[in-house]
């Protein structure tokens, strides 16, 4: 069986299961073989560890990163609107060049989720909140979500709708900005002890599922946290959503192999 691929998108394939002769490349496209391309921001002074949303080393699979001109954390976590057509200019960088949808290194990006998807050609999913409707889903009526956060104030109801969340009643919400060493990330200062940091997110976790026994689940919103929801999943016991849950579910959904085997 011989099937053609569509020229105008990134889903070329080469396989051993067929014999593959004439293949097409994107015009624009000179770096291939990724299918989710991931938009940062453009000033930002702390470690990048693994796990971190923008760091290479997370990932067992190939992205591609994007940086959006002017994006700063100050402006990104207000939700700055002047920052829409940077955004947006990055997106369609990345859509050019292959990405076959686009993802974000900071929750906040979520301000413009609506706008980006209406904006290109491939999924967008820009926060880490988008999965707020497919984990409740999944949920007791009466069970509650728990979100861990890098900055509470931004987390809007303009951002959540823009998410396609319209209903936050059942969201319990546990702010870092304030914490000692977690606030290093908002402020740039360079340097972070990492220990410490995990203890904070951990101790945070911790602290807000005995005070609400009715989580169900949790959500890192930041980019920074995926590095410590193995830690946060231990001590919680509880299932932990995060940007590399979706990042990871963006990619397979756009890089389906075909299956082999008895049957």
């Amino acid at each position: 069986m011989i099937i053609k691929s569509c020229q105008k998108t990134g889903y070329n394939y080469i396989g051993e299961e067929k014999q593959t002769r004439m293949v097409y490349q994107k015009k624009g496209q000179y770096v291939t073989g990724f299918s989710v391309g991931i938009l940062y921001l453009d000033a930002c002074w702390y470690p990048v560890i693994p796990g971190n949303v923008a760091n290479l080393e997370t990932y067992d699979f190939p992205v591609q990163l994007k940086v959006v001109s002017g994006c700063h954390t100050a402006n990104l976590l207000s939700g700055d609107s002047t920052l829409l057509d940077s955004i947006i200019d990055a997106a369609k960088e990345l859509e050019a060049e292959g990405a076959r949808a686009i993802s974000a290194a900071c929750g906040f990006f979520g301000n413009f989720q609506d706008k980006v998807a209406e904006a290109v050609d491939i999924p967008v999913y820009l926060s880490s909140v988008i999965q707020i409707p497919w984990i409740r889903t999944g949920l007791k009526s009466s069970k509650k979500i728990g979100i861990l956060t890098a900055y509470e104030a931004g987390l809007t109801e303009k951002l959540f709708e823009s998410c396609g969340v319209t209903n936050t009643g059942n969201l319990i919400i546990r702010d870092l900005s304030q914490e000692e060493e977690f606030s290093a990330i908002l402020e740039n200062r360079g340097s972070f002890d990492n220990e410490k940091v995990r203890q904070e997110v951990v101790e945070a976790a911790i602290s807000m599922v005995t005070e609400h026994p009715d989580i169900g689940a949790i959500l890192l919103e930041c980019s920074d946290m995926p590095p410590y929801a193995a830690d946060i999943q231990r001590s919680v016991k509880l299932p932990v959503y995060d940007f590399i849950t979706m990042i990871k579910w963006l990619h397979f959904s756009t890089s389906q192999r075909p299956y082999y085997g008895f049957f």
